[in-house]
């Protein structure tokens, strides 16, 4: 199982959204790398939910339910009649964390220097190693 990070603006859609809606289709992801990312997506991996924005913060935790598919399979307006090159995948909600990690926190320790949130910070998917994974986790007083 590997585990991500997927970032998503608030004002568009929010971890309070997710709460509600319990599983979603993961879209917008227009980058080169970040869709490389999200193509290594299996079903049943973790990904850290993290506002972007002002918020700036991990919230959740979700779990990918699907294989990558293409974004035109998904009934998705891409403007161009079934893009290949855009990817999404379905997530459910797994858990709050009790307390969001904020980038600002994360910064400020040193472990997670090499850490792609650190190092690439408009990246919109990420991989998460086992032990910043863990370490988020503790950061955040565990899951609610």
């Amino acid at each position: 199982m590997a585990r991500w990070l997927l970032k998503t603006e608030p004002s568009s859609y929010s971890w309070e959204q997710m709460e509600n809606d319990r599983t979603i289709r993961w879209t917008g992801i227009g980058n080169n790398w970040a869709l490389k990312f999200l193509r290594q997506c299996q079903s049943g991996d973790e990904a850290f939910f993290y506002h972007t924005g002002s918020d700036r913060c991990v919230r959740g935790i979700v779990t990918v339910e699907s294989e990558p598919y293409p974004h035109w399979q998904a009934g998705c307006d891409c403007g161009v009649e079934k893009e290949d090159r855009l990817a999404v995948v379905d997530v459910a909600h797994k858990a709050a964390l009790r307390e969001p990690v904020t980038l600002a926190h994360v910064k400020s320790q040193p472990e997670f220097v090499e850490f792609h949130l650190v190092k690439y910070g408009r990246l919109s998917v990420m991989p998460v190693s086992d032990e910043h994974w863990e370490r988020v986790i503790e950061m955040g007083g565990g899951v609610a």
